[in-house]
């Protein structure tokens, strides 16, 4: 498979070693400036790269009929238009605020942990994420997806704030501490005790693995998909 690298820092050259050891063929490595480039000689694209240039990635690889997948978070205002852009092109197209594996694994347990705790009125939900201090925007976009997990179980809770929570709202605090990969803990606490569930990256190979995995997948599909899909979650 031929892959082309949208955004080249620490990330891009984790996936490209990845992507390599399992046998692919990386032709292009895009960095923020690039913008002169031919993109129909990959089979699928990766995207990792920054807010500001994430949607024209995106809309490029999609108006090129190469499939892409993203994983940069902070350009979700363009989410919508990217979703009609793939299906007026036919294209496919899989955002995911983080590939990990295990992270997807931890989405689903945050979801039924909320449904659970739906009932019990007592316990105060909250959001710990803590990352390495070059990540651009707070809270992390898996933070969000948490956040938006809980939100759709849970008919206590509304909406999420970063730092503090009104009521019926989800408080996330974001932390940024040197050489943290990403850590993210969700929180129940009462009067008597308190329930945390947590996910700890240990180094970025999985959110790599995660992203090369789910290039495989898309090759050949069409359509818009989520990390559900690739893992086969329902």
């Amino acid at each position: 498979m031929k892959i082309a690298l949208l955004g080249y820092g620490r990330m891009g050259k984790t996936i490209e070693k990845i992507a390599v050891s399992r046998g692919h063929q990386v032709v292009l490595k895009i960095d923020r400036e690039d913008t002169d480039y031919d993109i129909t000689q990959a089979d699928v694209a990766i995207d990792f790269s920054i807010p500001d240039v994430a949607y024209n990635n995106i809309s490029h690889c999609l108006n090129n009929k190469i499939p892409v997948i993203s994983g940069t978070t902070g350009w979700l205002e363009k989410y919508e238009d990217a979703v009609n852009l793939c299906q007026e092109k036919q294209g496919a197209f899989i955002y995911a605020s983080n590939f990990s594996l295990g992270v997807n694994i931890f989405f689903e347990l945050n979801k039924n942990l909320a449904k659970m705790m739906s009932r019990l009125k007592q316990y105060n939900v909250s959001i710990e994420e803590i990352h390495h201090t070059q990540k651009l925007d707070a809270p992390s976009g898996t933070a969000i997806s948490l956040a938006e997990g809980i939100i759709s179980q849970h008919e206590g809770f509304q909406n999420w704030e970063l730092d503090h929570g009104e009521k019926n709202t989800i408080p996330i605090t974001a932390k940024r501490i040197e050489n943290i990969p990403g850590t993210h803990t969700v929180n129940y606490k009462s009067e008597v005790d308190s329930i945390a569930i947590e996910h700890i990256a240990n180094n970025r190979q999985g959110f790599a693995l995660g992203a090369v995995v789910a290039a495989e997948w898309i090759v050949g599909k069409t359509g818009v998909f989520t990390m559900n899909d690739v893992l086969n979650i329902s």
